[in-house]
């Protein structure tokens, strides 16, 4: 099985065998995430056929990374498969 893993300044953020792919970003479920280093961010966005995101600033060592991980906790039915899941930005080295 592949496995997908997000790393930035030299920490995992996450890894799994399960993940989804939506448009080009892996979401990672849930319980991968190392959530200790996320803190919730002040982005807002609402896509059309997911739902609102809930962002997070990524904190490592001191060094923070702001709304470069989002999520959708509730979302519409077209997007359900990634309900709760976590997507990072660019910033952000996703490898599968």
């Amino acid at each position: 099985r592949t496995m997908a893993k997000a790393t930035w300044n030299g920490k995992v953020l996450a890894e799994s065998e399960e993940f989804e792919i939506v448009e080009g970003n892996v979401y990672f479920p849930p319980g991968s995430v190392k959530w200790e280093f996320l803190n919730r961010g002040d982005r807002q966005y609402t896509c059309g056929w997911k739902g609102d995101a809930d962002y997070y600033d990524i904190a490592v060592e001191g060094e923070v990374s702001r709304n470069s991980a989002w999520s959708y906790p509730e979302t519409k039915p077209a997007a359900n498969n990634i309900k709760g899941y976590l997507a990072f930005e660019r910033a952000v080295q996703v490898e599968r």
